[in-house]
């Protein structure tokens, strides 16, 4: 019997179904899924195929370094590692198969992630099975398609012992440097239990560069300009002009414009001009690409990322985790195309494609040859995905890909210049007057802005002239996407566990909201690490560990090597914190302090918060103006409480998130007669009845 493991059940039973055809059987093994079938690509023999729930061991420090009071955080730094099953009945159904098989096939996700989860299987599989490690193969494919999944099994490669190493790398030296700080930081500050302080390798200069805009916003003083603008009547309609010094930053300056240009009745044109500008078309999405145009759509990273996963497994788009931006000349684009035109939406744009002679797809700057750009392989029908997000990731990824290999877009910029009572006034806009493949992909296309067709000299009839007081702008929080970009400039993460980082960061209460804001806590924590350990909140340090693990993954150094280089640079920034003890512990606990305020009363006006009842231990929100107020809300007892920063438009208290570990967080506002609350229960009743 030849054994096939993948990372996940979905695979198995689509490899199985793909291989085995309409021979496939499904039994159960410990309640896992097992799928055999006979005459594989091979012609003959029994195959059995398992997916796995992705790593099957849990890397993790022996039982006598549990206790965080009796166990120096230090201590962790240099201690032994030790891996034991986290899917025990996982782990028993593989060993069961394998006795049986004399042949092993490691069909999991090709990257380092997966090639370690291939390693870990294949130990266990030996380990039920020593015979086995004479007939040891492994199975890439960047689709779960007929077409891939064949080619892959018919070209069987070796397991990449470097790329899992690399990965094994990566899970020691973040479970050193996150329990090691974690522990320090908890205990230092009192936070214990599931108020722990959570700090991380690439976690904690994430969140760096999160606060560094914080801070540049809150130091950004605001400077008062003024703008004037012009409502105009001509012959080709109304329009409104602006003064071409587009802003004052002397008040006298501008109302002296504007005197003037209210006393004219009329004004005139007095030069048009007309230019043309041509847009490429976008690149293939790798990883990061996709994940900004999804975020972009309204979707967090994290659940743009497992929506594309989803899409995947079930066999409608590529491998989503690749950096590569450049199609493989194998990369069959004809066949994409006319598989694309069994779709309504897309047909027309297939149809066209096929028509020329030549496809031509762009270039991004990043070429890579484990997988290629994310790409659409399958067209679902009617009910074939789960909700309307995956109709829209798919879409995403269908457009994508035919505006790849689309014809440029041009658009036109035009712009008036009108004297009015002797000041220049301009209008500007612009519109696409080729579509190109802007027409298939229309997420990155704006508005068009029309100007009036007139000609110089001609007169136009002064509505009104107004000036508006402005203020300049702090710079912007950065959404997801973006963060993820920075990210990737920086060297923090890869591919594939960017956006779990980011989420965590919203898990553990140190961001917030969309764009991403800071806690306070957070703010302090990266506060007291630039204090005291500054290249824990750096990018540059975790930038050269990744560069080391990629030396890993190239063969170029061991992972012993890269692992001690990484206890040394712990051990240095321990040393720091351990002599700043209290006073990094300060800062942090002041933040921590100032987050506990939840916003203002809405009885009162002053501020609400997390107070715990010295006789019952139980939290709630109080008004800070008692005995004068005494406004008081009930809060859930377990899970972190962080205040969003944002008002409920239905009772006016402040809404909170309650964060707790191994669940969704989730949202709700103080006032527990609120009626947003009974439009909820009203909607989940009426759900439950439905059902």
């Amino acid at each position: 019997m030849k054994l096939i493991v993948t990372e996940k059940d979905t695979a198995a039973r689509k490899i199985a179904g793909i291989l085995g055809g309409n021979q496939v059987k499904k039994d159960t093994y410990y309640k896992i899924p097992i799928y055999t079938f006979v005459n594989g690509l091979d012609g003959d023999g029994e195959y059995t195929c398992i997916g796995l729930k992705g790593h099957i061991l849990q890397l993790e420090y022996p039982e006598e370094y549990s206790d965080w009071r009796k166990v120096e955080p230090k201590e962790l730094i240099d201690a032994e590692l030790i891996k034991a099953p986290s899917a025990k009945a996982v782990v028993r159904a593989l060993k069961k198969t394998a006795k049986d098989a004399d042949h092993l096939t490691i069909a999991t996700d090709y990257d380092r992630e997966g090639e370690l989860i291939g390693l870990e299987a294949m130990k266990q599989a030996i380990e039920a099975n020593p015979d086995l490690k004479k007939d040891v193969k492994r199975a890439r494919y960047s689709a779960l398609t007929p077409e891939e999944v064949k080619r892959a099994f018919s070209e069987l490669s070796e397991l990449s012992l470097p790329l899992a190493l690399a990965g094994e790398a990566r899970q020691d030296i973040d479970l050193i440097w996150g329990a090691t700080l974690t522990r320090f930081m908890s205990l230092a500050t009192s936070r214990l239990g599931n108020q722990f302080l959570s700090v991380g390798r690439v976690q904690s200069p994430t969140l760096g560069l999160i606060v560094e805009r914080e801070l540049e916003r809150r130091a950004f003083r605001p400077e008062p300009y003024w703008q004037i603008f012009a409502e105009l009547n001509s012959s080709q309609g109304e329009f409104t002009a602006r003064h071409k010094t587009d802003r004052f930053k002397v008040a006298d300056e501008a109302d002296a414009a504007l005197v003037r240009a209210q006393a004219a009745g009329t004004g005139t044109v007095i030069g048009t001009r007309s230019t043309r500008k041509k847009h490429k078309p976008p690149p293939p999405f790798n990883t990061t690409a996709y994940t900004k145009a999804a975020t972009a759509l309204g979707f967090s990273a994290a659940r743009a990322i497992r929506l594309a996963e989803d899409l995947y497994l079930d066999g409608y788009i590529s491998y989503p985790r690749t950096d590569n931006t450049v199609y493989p000349p194998s990369l069959d684009l004809r066949e994409i195309l006319t598989e694309l035109r069994s779709s309504n939406d897309l047909a027309s744009a297939a149809t066209e494609l096929l028509g020329r002679k030549q496809l031509t797809p762009t270039r991004g700057k990043k070429q890579t040859t484990d997988h290629p750009p994310i790409y659409p392989v399958g067209v679902p029908g009617p009910g074939d995905l789960r909700d309307d997000a995956h109709w829209k990731i798919w879409f995403l990824v269908a457009r994508r890909f035919l505006a790849t290999l689309g014809d440029e877009a041009v658009s036109e910029s035009n712009r008036l210049e009108l004297s009015i009572g002797e000041e220049p006034f301009v209008v500007t806009g612009s519109k696409v007057v080729e579509a190109g493949w802007m027409a298939w992909y229309p997420y990155s296309r704006s508005k068009d802005a029309e100007v009036p067709r007139l000609e110089e000299g001609e007169s136009v009839d002064v509505q009104r002239v107004f000036k508006e007081d402005k203020e300049t702008q702090p710079p912007g929080r950065y959404g997801q996407g973006k963060l993820i970009e920075l990210m990737e400039e920086n060297g923090l993460g890869t591919k594939a566990t960017r956006h779990s980082i980011i989420q965590n960061l919203y898990d553990r209460g140190y961001i917030r909201n969309t764009p991403v804001e800071p806690t306070e806590t957070g703010i302090a924590m990266i506060k007291a690490l630039e204090d005291y350990a500054s290249h824990v909140s750096k990018p540059d340090m975790t930038a050269e560990l990744e560069r080391e693990m990629s030396a890993i993954a190239e063969g170029n150094m061991t992972k012993e090597q890269v692992v001690d280089r990484s206890r040394e640079l712990l051990h240095s920034a321990y040393e720091s914190l351990e002599k700043n003890k209290e006073a990094l512990a300060e800062v942090i606990v002041k933040g921590i302090q100032e987050d506990k305020l939840m916003g203002p009363c809405p009885n009162c006006g002053k501020q609400l918060r997390i107070i715990r009842s010295k006789k019952t231990k139980k939290r709630f929100v109080g008004c800070e103006g008692y005995p004068e107020c005494s406004t008081t809300y009930p809060l859930p007892q377990r899970g972190n409480v962080m205040s969003m920063g944002k008002i409920c438009p239905h009772c006016n208290t402040p809404l909170v998130k309650v964060i707790v570990p191994r669940r969704r967080p989730w949202k709700l506002c103080l006032d527990p007669e609120c009626p947003s609350k009974e439009e909820y229960k009203k909607k989940r009743a009426g759900k439950r009845k439905a059902s």
